[in-house]
């Protein structure tokens, strides 16, 4: 994953998903297999992490991207609007955000 940093030229996005405990899993590995079959391939994807809190309700999601338009681009495909209405019904809602890094620290 690129360093969080100020001057870090790509986009940010971070999205969070409220979810069950009953569904949490089945959500997790509908992310995972959206990163490795389709997403970590589209142009301009640099990292993402996925994140879980203990009580399985969220899962917060930290992409990096070269550009916002490269985010964007893949939202817009087929595939992953087919994704996405399979992982909406699995969660209570999902919100994706974009960012801009204003400070860091180590």
């Amino acid at each position: 994953m690129p360093t969080i940093a100020k001057d870090a030229a790509l986009q940010t996005v971070i999205t969070t998903f409220e979810t069950t405990p009953g569904t949490c899993q089945d959500l997790l590995e509908a992310l995972t297999e959206a990163y490795e079959e389709f997403i970590s391939r589209q142009p301009g994807f640099l990292s993402a992490a996925l994140h879980v809190n203990d009580a399985q309700t969220r899962i917060a999601n930290y992409s990096q991207w070269k550009h916002r338009e490269d985010f964007m681009a893949m939202l817009r495909t087929e595939e992953m609007r087919a994704r996405n209405r399979r992982i909406h019904d699995l969660c209570r809602s999902f919100e994706p955000v974009m960012y801009e890094v204003t400070a860091s620290f180590d």
